[in-house]
């Protein structure tokens, strides 16, 4: 094992065999993932889901006509119409609940949702107005999680307060299984650090049971316009939606929670935020969705368009300490090669021999950290568990090598490189949008370095002393 291309072999397949802590730690990442998810659900299975509001929308049946006069042919069938104007103001109470190490964040919010219909149309599907069946009309919104509707909702239509009932109605509005889009982020917002990761977005909502409520309007007639309100307090977790069906949308939402992420495909106007909250306002006109202001039986809308346009704010933690550990040890092979090829510079320059074995240990000492780093981090927060388990394995490693080394010298250079590193590694952390740049120069820089220590290496004659 004299010849230098040969103990670059042997250190080639230790760093191979290194990586099968890293995809064991992975396989831990992921547990510890299911371990939250399934906190998570526990406690919004209790208090109330990531709602979200779709409505109001009015459907009125009326009867079309078709055949001949000898053999004339009658069915019902339901226009649906959306609101000329959709004003919704919300006010939004937020908290942090517990379960054993995980926190959710859970929210109160109050909502007034009000707004009008223009005089409805019904002349596109030919229909006439003695065949419209006013009276069996219903208004129907739709909300995630009915079960977190905390009073009886009532709807102030043309100054007559009605009671909605539970369910969507007669009519069904409402697709029972849809599968929903991922949310993609529109911009997350913090109000204490402009270095967010911008990268995560909503994962995908899988609805089973379209829930809502609906109101029957047995007194409606054909007039000019209809007002309506609906004031509602409703709770929730995580994250608040809304569907912009009027033909123009306005949401003015407040909350205090300091670290929003804004989903979907619509800024909001503005945003203010600060360590006391947020406030956010959207203006949405019907021209940039994708579905019209009134359909029937014949041309329904389908839920998932409805759902798919969607948008509203995600109660954006800025660190995911998982999320960011996952990321963390995509550089673990990168960060054990550069390691290892010090100790064998020093081998080839300064004639010092390492022991493969103690190749080993330092590889698995660096391993360690990310395992550190991930146990600290759910009781200390990502930034203290980082720089908690850098010092400590720079340490270890430190200590250890100026004794492989022989010398404190050569040991503290490796661990001024090992502080080099982990500082590294927490500026792409902290800065993804420059992490492949960040990488590719110190790539860069190391392979310069090497290439002008190495420079005047007979590799021809060297041995290993």
């Amino acid at each position: 094992m004299n010849s230098q291309f040969t103990r670059l072999l042997v250190i080639g397949f230790l760093v191979l065999i290194l990586q099968i802590p890293t995809v064991m730690l992975f396989g831990i990442i992921s547990e510890r993932q299911n371990l939250r998810q399934t906190a998570i659900l526990d406690v919004t299975s209790k208090w109330g889901k990531e709602q979200t509001l779709v409505g109001p929308r009015l459907m009125v049946p009326y009867i079309k006509r078709s055949g001949t006069a000898e053999k004339p042919k009658s069915e019902q069938k339901v226009a649906t119409f959306l609101p000329d104007d959709l004003q919704i103001n919300a006010t939004m109470a937020t908290e942090v609940r517990n379960r054993g190490l995980f926190q959710v964040p859970v929210y109160t919010t109050k909502w007034d949702v009000k707004g009008k219909f223009e005089p409805l149309d019904f002349t596109a599907w030919g229909v006439k107005p003695e065949d419209v069946l006013w009276d069996r009309s219903e208004l129907a919104v739709q909300i995630s999680d009915t079960r977190a509707i905390s009073d009886q909702v009532n709807l102030q239509w043309n100054k007559t307060k009605i009671p909605f009932n539970p369910g969507l109605g007669k009519f069904k509005a409402g697709d029972p299984n849809i599968q929903i889009n991922p949310v993609q982020t529109a911009m997350p917002y913090s109000g204490s650090s402009a270095s967010i990761d911008s990268s995560r977005y909503m994962p995908p909502t899988n609805i089973s049971t379209v829930s809502g409520i609906h109101a029957r309007l047995s007194q409606m007639g054909e007039k000019k316009d209809y007002e309506f309100s609906i004031p509602i307090e409703l709770r929730g977790s995580e994250s608040l939606y809304f569907v912009p069906m009027g033909k123009l949308t306005q949401v003015n939402l407040k909350s205090n929670w300091a670290s929003p992420s804004f989903q979907g495909g619509w800024l909001p106007e503005k945003p203010k935020i600060s360590d006391k909250g947020f406030e956010a306002k959207w203006q949405i006109p019907f021209l940039s969705r994708n579905f019209p202001q009134q359909w029937n039986d014949d041309a329904p809308v389908a839920d998932v368009t409805l759902y798919n346009a969607r948008f509203g704010v995600n109660l954006f933690s800025p660190v995911d300490n998982y999320h960011m550990a996952e990321r963390s040890i995509k550089y673990n092979f990168l960060f054990i090669i550069l390691t290892f090829a010090v100790l064998w510079l020093f081998e080839v320059t300064a004639g010092v021999k390492v022991h493969p074995l103690q190749y080993l240990l330092v590889g698995v000492a660096m391993c360690l950290f990310y395992l550190l780093q991930l146990a600290l981090s759910e009781h200390l927060g990502f930034h203290q568990a980082y720089v908690v388990a850098s010092l400590s394995i720079v340490l270890m490693i430190t200590g250890y090598t100026m004794s492989a080394l022989r010398t404190k010298r050569r040991g503290g250079i490796v661990g001024v490189m090992q502080v080099s590193l982990y500082s590294y590694l927490y500026v792409v952390l902290a800065s993804q949008d420059y992490s492949l740049l960040l990488g590719s120069v110190g790539l860069f820089v190391f392979l310069a370095i090497v290439m002008f220590l190495t420079r005047r290496v007979d590799w021809f004659n060297s041995r290993s002393s």
